[in-house]
């Protein structure tokens, strides 16, 4: 199988899906109509709720979802062979992530931009709310500490990486203050990428300066310091760092896989991994689980992704400026993240399989594995570090892409260049998603905190955006700080994918509301019926054989007691959307009074 074969059929697979699939949703299944105004019109407060060009709206959008997800999932899902990630990206993208990022958007919009647990309060009732703000406070936290630990390894004493990615913030602010004052988004956005591009290729002159040696900077302190920066960004104007900052940083991002894919034609490289690897009946180095349902919990924002509702129900809700803005940007967003992450899982395959698993597994382990490398000492000569037993999947993609990339002749010098800017680049897309996914944990604490001290729900109260915008980085932050990777991740994708079953059964709820035939419910139910039994069995999973098995690696009580009460909650949401289900089918008043919202 030949890289080239894989990007084309995918690509095709997708426009097609967005076409026909992507249309039917919209004007079908939601009925989308532009003569009504948006949220963003109606509530607009030039802080939160800002009409916002559809593209902009697209770049912040697409640069908030698509995080450690689409790059690390895929890598570490390699583990299995190439087939069953793939299948299950595309699949899921179009069946699953694209038709959950649409319906949650719309369920919010269609509540004023209200967050996920208030539209549930008001389409299922106040039990299933109050559990849906639970479980996406313990899911919300649980994922920015998740994305977190991805940057901490990427910059870690790493200060070319540090000052690429730092020096974005003040060009997103001034990127942001230019568009407020002039409205000129074609030269705002021209000097801006400019401007990255210039930090981008500055970093290696820092290196061994003064400046390089304040950025180079250990764990623990860039545990303090990324909080401290998400602070900023969740309290801040929308307009002033969150949106500039991640439409610029969405340049890069499709930029750079635009590259990936040009390099994989130029070059056409060989999947040197099979479709199939011995692991699928689980056992391996990276996944200890089977395929099913590790692959779809593993790959989780390339497919379908539970973090896509708290951006869907919290920034991008407030900025959409017509109602049939979704379908690009929602809809299209999480097409484009499915290209992302086939591209991801290329780079991964298109490595030795003896390469792969040497750095995707501790020394020891790959050596029980009994496989031999075969370029990496020449990959570690080239890019001049030891890439033995760098976990995580981030590194990975770096050295894939970097092998593809050298593989051009103009460019087979420049390793190490390539090496540094994949990290770096890996760093701001998930960077941006800790951004966009901090303001909505700030607006979760508000709605949620706003039950007991009525005026925490005003988004425009600065002590309450203070304190919620505070407690909000301190409880991932302190995750980030006391953990690892390797007790977050697993837990990661357990409770991401079942907060996109939670995100599935309001959008079923909301489209038996409002769509004209009740069969096109079946297009949430169908993702829906799949991913909660995957998610329920994949938890049972890793607490049974996992985080309460003393014997395990990954043993960790606090981890089994988070799964238990996730798995509980999603359970009682689904009970009560199911009653509501049975009575809107049996009392048609109720979806005509519904509908009245």
């Amino acid at each position: 199988m030949n890289a080239v074969s894989i990007v084309i059929g995918s690509i095709c697979f997708l426009l097609i899906a967005y076409r026909l699939y992507g249309t039917f949703i919209a004007y079908k299944v939601l009925k989308l109509d532009d003569s009504k105004p948006t949220p963003a019109h109606e509530l607009e407060d030039g802080k939160d709720y800002v009409p916002t060009n559809k593209w902009v709206a697209f770049g912040h959008h697409f640069a908030a979802i698509a995080a450690a997800g689409p790059l690390v999932g895929p890598i570490l899902a390699a583990q299995f062979g190439y087939l069953p990630g793939l299948l299950w990206l595309l699949i899921g993208a179009v069946v699953g992530g694209a038709v959950h990022d649409a319906v949650v958007l719309f369920a919010s919009m269609r509540r004023g931009g209200k967050s996920l647990s208030e539209v549930a309060k008001e389409e299922l009732g106040p039990v299933a709310g109050f559990c849906t703000g639970l479980a996406m406070l313990f899911i919300i936290t649980i994922t920015m500490a998740g994305l977190s630990m991805v940057v901490l390894h990427a910059l870690e004493n790493n200060p070319w990486g540090t000052f690429a990615v730092a020096i974005t913030i003040p060009i997103a602010m001034g990127v942001g203050l230019f568009y407020k004052k002039t409205g000129n988004l074609k030269l705002a956005s021209t000097v801006g990428f400019i401007l990255l591009l210039i930090g981008v290729f500055a970093g290696p002159y820092i290196q061994d300066t003064m400046l390089g040696d304040w950025l180079t900077i250990d764990a623990k302190t860039l545990a303090i310091i990324l909080p401290i920066y998400a602070f900023f960004a969740a309290a801040l104007p929308v307009w002033l760092l969150l949106a500039p900052r991640d439409y610029l940083s969405s340049f890069m991002k499709i930029g750079v896989f635009i590259a990936l894919i040009i390099g994989v034609f130029v070059i056409n490289p060989e999947i040197q991994f099979p479709a199939f690897t011995q692991f699928i009946g689980g056992g391996g180095p990276i996944i200890a689980g089977p395929v099913w349902p590790f692959i779809s919990i593993t790959i989780a924002c390339g497919a379908i992704s539970g973090f896509h509702a708290f951006i869907g129900s919290g920034t991008t809700p407030k900025m959409i400026n017509r109602w049939s803005d979704i379908k690009p940007v929602a809809f299209g967003a999480m097409l484009v993240e499915c290209l992302v992450a086939i591209m991801a899982l290329i780079a991964a395959t298109a490595l030795m399989p003896g390469d792969y698993f040497a750095i995707n597994s501790k020394p020891e382990v790959f050596e029980a594995l009994g496989m031999s490398t075969v370029h990496l000492s020449e990959l570690n000569r080239e890019i001049g570090l030891e890439l033995e037993g760098r976990t995580g999947g981030a590194v990975t993609l770096a050295v894939g892409m970097t092998y593809i990339f050298t593989k051009i002749p103009w460019f087979e010098n420049m390793a190490p260049y390539f090496f540094q800017f994949v990290i770096m680049f890996e760093a701001v897309f998930i960077l941006t998603a800790i951004d966009a996914g901090t303001r909505v944990s700030r607006y979760l604490i508000q709605d949620f905190f706003g039950e007991i001290y009525k005026p925490l729900k005003r988004v425009d109260w600065v002590p309450g955006t203070i304190f919620a915008s505070v407690l909000a980085c301190f409880m991932w932050g302190y995750l980030l700080y006391s953990g690892d990777i390797s007790s977050v991740w697993a837990l990661f994708g357990v409770s991401n994918q079942l907060m996109a079953s939670i995100g599935l059964i309001i959008g079923a709820t909301v489209i038996l509301r409002v769509a004209d035939k009740r069969r096109y419910m079946l297009t949430c139910l169908i993702p829906l019926a799949y991913l909660f039994v995957t998610v329920n069995y994949a938890g049972y999973w890793m607490v049974t054989n996992v985080y309460l098995n003393a014997a395990a690696a990954g043993y960790n009580v606090l981890n089994g007691v988070l799964s238990i009460i996730m798995l509980v909650l999603g359970i009682i949401i689904i009970v009560a959307a199911i009653r509501n289900w049975i009575q809107t089918f049996n009392h048609p008043r109720a979806k005509l009074g519904s509908m009245k919202a």
